[in-house]
């Protein structure tokens, strides 16, 4: 089962109100970063791993050449860079996020992000009550309350001096 590691954008962002910017990262290998490492890192918006990962692979390759290694050597050498590279993207948007002051949150284990995101959210809203103004939840599919709440106007309707909307007679009343 995949593990997903949660971040929060700041160590003052970690409340309701920033739950839209956590960051889910799945921890494993990462196929389209082996494929296309600098695009990859390019889209994920890595670009200090990027320039890295360019200056890197220039110097090795120029060091391989300089050695006197041919092409099929030089082009495995860089088949296993690329391996290391999908095993170590998460790793790299990890420490990414750490150099932005993004703080770890926690660890989750799921079988995709959705429910990585369900398991995460369920365990974190419960340490977080009383912290933040925890209205009532509402059930929108459910009726209308029918108990007598404070405050809101719907729970005691007044009902006109005619009887409900002239149609009925109020009870005790006179009838015409």
């Amino acid at each position: 089962m995949p593990v997903y590691t949660v971040h929060a954008p700041s160590p003052g962002g970690a409340d309701l109100r920033a739950t839209d910017k956590f960051v889910f990262v799945r921890d494993g290998f990462h196929f389209w970063a082996m494929i296309f490492g600098p695009l990859w890192l390019a889209w994920n918006r890595l670009w200090l791993a990027l320039i890295g990962w360019i200056v890197f692979l220039a110097a090795f390759d120029a060091a391989l050449h300089s050695l006197g290694l041919g092409r099929s050597s030089i082009f495995f050498a860089n088949c296993i860079v690329a391996l290391l590279t999908g095993f170590e993207a998460s790793s790299l948007r990890r420490w990414t996020l750490s150099r932005g002051r993004w703080r770890q949150l926690d660890v989750v284990v799921a079988d995709d992000e959705d429910t990585a995101e369900r398991r995460f959210f369920e365990r974190w809203s419960k340490s977080q009550r009383g912290i933040v103004n925890d209205q009532w939840a509402v059930d929108r599919g459910g009726p209308p309350p029918t108990r007598s709440v404070p405050g809101q106007p719907f729970s005691n309707p007044p009902i006109p001096a005619g009887g409900i909307i002239g149609l009925f007679p109020e009870p005790g009343g006179s009838s015409r």
